[in-house]
């Protein structure tokens, strides 16, 4: 018999929420339609608790991600395992469909003594670099059995000793260890402002954003993020503490282009304001998305 194709179903981007402590109870109550949340996972460490018995109630009714800001990939004293161990445990207890941190460092040690910075700073896009992220996310892939994301970093200073792009370097990462990059476009906005600052017009944020995005390729890509920014006098803040600008709006377009259906989330972690607002900008990006079809299935 002859074979023909089926209509192409539209697939619409997995939209989700940064669920953070303003809004635990009212969305546990409400139970909004949102097709994944996002919780900081250090939160979430400590062994039982009320924290972990919340963020229990809502896995049984969303699939969970869970976002790291404290593993230091990019240490060159490693990871801590303390913190490691820490984390596997979350994960055998929530099962999330999605585990990141950031391609950043944070640990070292000061007149001898091991300090963590509490914050994430940037790393030179280089090979000595590239070796240490590598072992480290190594490490944690195997920890956790699972690969994980690793997510582009939003600097405020230009490091000596870069020898190749950021795009390269972050690519060259998933095709040594397998893992998958988060990639948040407000990150790769504050960036080329930043580059342009201050007061300098010359150049289009956007479009530098756009051939960013066109230098990863779409297989590599887990999740997006979204989120505001502000100005402080010459600098541009990756805060989280607003809307999602209209030219952030227009790079997310670009990236859903290109990398198709990639599941995508709202960050408000300052200022956070009523969950409607947060419901609504989740909303958007569904909006915005362009429709990705599944491939046509053969029929006999």
């Amino acid at each position: 018999m002859s074979r023909v194709a089926s209509p192409t179903v539209p697939r619409p981007v997995s939209t989700g929420i940064g669920w953070r402590h303003p809004h635990y109870a009212e969305l546990l109550a409400t139970r909004p339609p949102l097709d994944f949340l996002e919780v900081h996972s250090e939160n979430f460490f400590a062994e039982g608790g009320a924290a972990l018995a919340v963020l229990q109630q809502a896995r049984a009714s969303y699939p969970v991600s869970l976002h790291g800001v404290g593993l230091a990939l990019g240490s060159a004293l490693g990871v801590d395992l303390w913190h490691l161990d820490q984390l596997a445990r979350l994960v055998d207890c929530i099962e999330p469909v999605r585990v990141s941190d950031h391609a950043c460092f944070a640990r070292g040690t000061v007149n001898g003594k091991l300090v963590h910075a509490g914050d994430l700073l940037p790393i030179p896009f280089n090979d000595e670099s590239l070796d240490v992220l590598c072992a480290n996310v190594q490490q944690v892939q195997e920890r956790l059995e699972r690969p994980l994301m690793v997510e582009n970093l939003s600097a405020y200073l230009t490091l000596v000793g870069s020898d190749r792009s950021e795009t390269e370097f972050l690519t060259a990462l998933t095709r040594r260890t397998g893992c998958q990059l988060l990639v948040d476009v407000n990150n790769i906005y504050v960036n080329a402002l930043n580059a342009r600052m201050p007061g300098e017009q010359a150049g289009d944020p956007v479009g530098i954003c756009q051939a960013w995005l066109d230098q990863i390729p779409p297989d590599v890509v887990g999740e997006i993020h979204l989120a505001g920014h502000c100005v402080m006098d010459d600098i541009v803040i990756d805060d989280h503490g607003s809307r999602v600008t209209a030219d952030v709006w227009r790079v997310y377009r670009h990236a859903i282009n290109r990398f198709g259906a990639v599941p995508s989330l709202i960050e408000w972690d300052t200022a956070v304001p009523p969950l409607s607002v947060l419901l609504d900008e989740a909303q958007q990006a569904r909006a915005l998305a362009v429709p990705h079809g599944v491939q046509p299935a053969l029929l006999r």
